[in-house]
């Protein structure tokens, strides 16, 4: 019996579960002692000193944050809806984006006008918007 022609949604899905598949084996990459010490936060920094053993990759210490760790190139830019995410600096940017196939995402430096503008033509155009929330509410100065 012949398969069913796999939809570009499935297809998206399917690169998103590859991409936590991907994640799931990669190791925590935490700083070297920060379980030790209070004051070393657990944020990757890169070890720099000629006998540091996290550089030279030494047995049983954690593990060095390399290219080889990075997810598939498909499953970038993809969010983790199943849909591509764009960035939208404009409310023109939204002609451009395909209501069922991507969802927008307001640009951090975007003011709370434009951001307003760009939500309400969205709501037009039915293009989803992953961070409607943001910045503060726009009230009139009377």
């Amino acid at each position: 019996m012949p398969k069913a022609k796999e939809t570009e949604e499935d297809r998206m899905k399917a690169l998103v579960e590859k991409r936590n598949e991907v994640s799931r084996t990669r190791p925590a990459f935490v700083r070297q002692e920060s379980w030790r010490y209070v004051r070393l936060h657990p944020e990757w920094r890169k070890p720099k000193g000629v006998d540091n053993k996290v550089r030279r990759q030494d047995k049983g210490w954690p593990a060095l944050v390399r290219v080889g760790y990075r997810g598939p190139v498909a499953a970038r830019g993809i969010h983790p809806s199943g849909h591509l995410e764009v960035l939208v600096h404009r409310t023109a940017d939204l002609e451009s984006l395909i209501p069922g196939r991507d969802v927008a995402r307001i640009g951090g430096t975007v003011g709370a006008k434009k951001r307003e503008s760009i939500l309400k033509r969205a709501g037009e155009l039915g293009i989803r918007v992953v961070n409607p929330v943001g910045l503060r509410i726009i009230e009139s100065k009377k």
